[in-house]
């Protein structure tokens, strides 16, 4: 295997968290909570938007590379679609809080609310309700992307339906 292909497969397998043999895009997608971390230690909301943004298409064609060097179809083991999503997932509250937290804050002190995003979109993802399970059938990289973008927005939803309600 080519050394580029290497690099493709290590970035969509999650740097080896989709090589689980046990519920992967779970594993995936707790690597998506350290992208998270990353993310906020920037402690800059525009570059976390770009950054945020960027990474939809950037997971597209890194998943489309991937799915022709293992010549399947949506792969199990490719999870940089959940790494990408969790953020995604999790903007809506991060937006509510006063202050964007520093990481160290994130799993200190709003530990409870990010375990609630992220089995949240556990369950969008698997249960994939419409149009998260006609997004699959988008070409390319972009239906093993989508589907995950739509699941984190399903979470968006949900928190802005419980936080709005407890205002």
């Amino acid at each position: 295997m080519r050394t580029a292909d290497k690099i493709i497969l290590g970035i969509a397998q999650g740097f080896g968290s989709g090589l689980s043999p046990v519920a992967p895009g779970t594993v995936g997608s707790l690597v998506g909570i350290a992208w998270l971390l990353l993310l906020l230690s920037t402690n800059h909301w525009p570059l976390i938007t770009i950054l945020v943004l960027a990474s939809i298409p950037f997971s597209a064609w890194i998943s489309a590379r991937a799915e022709n060097i293992l010549k399947a179809k949506d792969p199990g083991s490719v999870v940089l679609d959940e790494i990408i999503a969790i953020p995604i997932s999790c903007l809506y509250w991060l937006a509510w809080l006063p202050r964007l937290p520093t990481p160290t804050e994130l799993i200190t002190v709003y530990w409870l609310p990010l375990i609630g995003h992220w089995l949240l979109f556990r369950l969008f993802d698997i249960w994939k309700p419409w149009p998260v399970n006609i997004s699959q059938n988008l070409p390319g990289g972009w239906g093993v992307t989508i589907d995950d973008v739509l699941a984190a927005g399903y979470v968006n939803a949900a928190a802005a339906a419980f936080i709005l309600l407890r205002h």
